[in-house]
């Protein structure tokens, strides 16, 4: 998948160079306000579009978190894809977390929709069946279904998901990106054995959420 060796997201690029050229405009003009101002913007997009290597778990039963961030939900939700009532776990993802998000487990792309909605505020249920969203379901080598939906926010408006129906995850792989805050929801059997709470901070591709079944 993309940017499996990039410090920094593909997808930041031009944002980056675009913030770098107004810089030295300013600069050369000797707007020095107007330069720090842009130069200050330069540095926080850059921030913002980092892509870190992380510590993966070697448990294949292992759940883990596509996104970094808080967990905002934790409960029972029905899941529009399997049409089931499943474990809802929610990360709130701010503009000063990591936005590249990973794979929650082991699997192959069983299906891939993109949803158009509205762009409510991330921290409202609503948000997971109303917003713009992008969602994957993924079956594990055991057969086990999950759902991970990228959803949309008020700032964020763009979503990017690489995959696509029958490809293959590994645990913790990058799959895609949301630009400037937003929320990613995976879908859990009921029988799966969450491991976090509502307020713990997660860590894509680091913190386990919970084991499959």
């Amino acid at each position: 998948m993309r940017n499996e060796q990039t410090p920094i997201a593909a997808e930041g690029y031009p944002f980056i160079a675009v913030a770098g050229f107004v810089t030295m405009v300013f600069a050369l003009l000797a707007w020095k306000i107007f330069a720090a101002v842009a130069l200050a913007l330069t540095l926080f997009i850059t921030f913002f579009f980092r892509n870190p290597q992380r510590h993966i778990p070697e448990d294949e039963d292992a759940v883990v978190a596509p996104a970094d961030g808080v967990i905002i939900y934790l409960g029972p939700s029905v899941a529009e894809h399997l049409d089931a009532e499943l474990t809802k776990i929610s990360i709130f993802m701010s503009v000063f977390n990591v936005h590249v998000n990973r794979s929650p487990i082991a699997g192959r792309i069983v299906d891939t929709c993109y949803h158009h909605g509205k762009f409510l505020d991330v921290r409202d249920e609503r948000a997971t069946f109303e917003n713009e969203r992008a969602s994957m379901v993924m079956e594990s080598a055991k057969g086990i279904m999950i759902v991970v939906v990228q959803v949309a926010g008020l700032i964020a408006r763009r979503i990017v998901c690489y995959p696509r129906k029958g490809d293959s995850l590994a645990l913790g792989e990058r799959y895609g990106l949301i630009r400037f805050g937003s929320r990613l929801d995976v879908f859990l059997p009921p029988n799966a054995k969450v491991r976090v709470a509502v307020g713990d901070k997660t860590v894509a591709g680091e913190t386990i959420l919970g084991y499959l079944p």
